[in-house]
């Protein structure tokens, strides 16, 4: 066990209790160096230059696979059981599959889901990334953050442009797009956090369902190098959310916000036994989210 990643992780357990107590849900809690801005010729969005298309994203895919299994093998990414994957499989559209984010590996989690479904065989799945987790990272990292069909956000405003235009062409074609709308990652937090409205703006906007994933976690009997048990992961895929063709966007974005919440509480009341509860005042709540506790 290594001494200073044990004392590490403790410190970042305790602000994580103390980010929930101050109702500062939209924050991560690891300190990330500063990120480069990326410009909008350094991102193939679309995967179409020949380079990016066939050799370093197969290349890339390739290697993520690899990577997982490498994981999986030494037990360092656990997944133990799906529930509901049937409605993430009888889409008959693209969508958007929004999921917690508590943990860097649980993206290779819902990609390694995605893969096994029938959607696979007709349709890919991209993931909206971080600028810093594109621009900062070395190496095979930086690679597989560069390459395994990401959609890199970005400070700039004409890269944003080129974002923008991808997710529509992406929903419009009939793939899915992989968004933490948490925004905040929260290492190992249980709960479920407040919503951003980016990911429900796109459904509306683009007429395409959102899919709930929630992945619940045991703690196993394997510690990691810090010391800490590896979690197990338990993903539930919920029933598809459709917007509500006689309202405006503005109007249904709070909506569909409040029903992913529920179906996010009712899947963590359900499997941990206990009620959903948060330390933070109230008023550090959004109204969605102090109706749906009271439900």
């Amino acid at each position: 066990m290594d001494s200073s990643k044990y004392e590490e992780r403790v410190n970042l357990l305790k602000k994580v209790e103390q980010y929930e107590l101050e109702g500062r849900f939209d924050e991560d809690t690891n300190i990330d160096p500063p990120a480069p801005t990326l410009e909008p010729d350094d991102v193939d969005y679309l995967r179409e230059k020949i380079t990016s298309k066939w050799i370093k994203t197969p290349v890339a895919m390739f290697l993520g696979e690899l990577f997982f299994y490498s994981s999986a093998r030494k037990k360092q990414i656990m997944i133990k059981d799906v529930y509901g994957l049937e409605n993430l499989e009888n889409l008959k559209t693209g969508g958007i599959i929004v999921s917690n984010h508590f943990n860097p590996f649980e993206a290779f989690a819902v990609e390694k889901i995605f893969l096994e479904s029938k959607l696979s065989k007709k349709h890919k799945l991209y993931a909206v990334i971080r600028e810093g987790n594109y621009t900062n990272f070395p190496g095979l990292y930086g690679f597989l953050f560069k390459n395994c069909r990401t959609l890199p956000l970005s400070s700039n405003h004409q890269t944003m442009r080129k974002f923008f235009d991808a997710v529509k062409t992406i929903l419009n074609r009939g793939d899915f797009i992989l968004i933490y709308p948490e925004q905040s990652m929260w290492w190992n937090y249980r709960k479920p956090k407040p919503l951003k409205d980016g990911a429900y703006r796109f459904a509306c906007r683009h007429n395409v369902p959102i899919i709930p994933f929630f992945i619940t976690t045991k703690e196993s009997e394997i510690l990691d190098d810090a010391g800490f048990p590896i979690l197990e992961y338990y993903v539930h895929v919920g029933k598809p959310i459709y917007k509500d063709e006689g309202l405006k966007e503005k109007d249904n974005i709070p909506i569909m916000k409040k029903e992913n919440f529920l179906a996010w509480k009712k899947v963590y009341e359900d499997f941990y036994q206990i009620p959903l509860k948060y330390t933070c005042d109230k008023s550090k709540l959004p109204d969605y989210i102090l109706e749906s506790l009271k439900e």
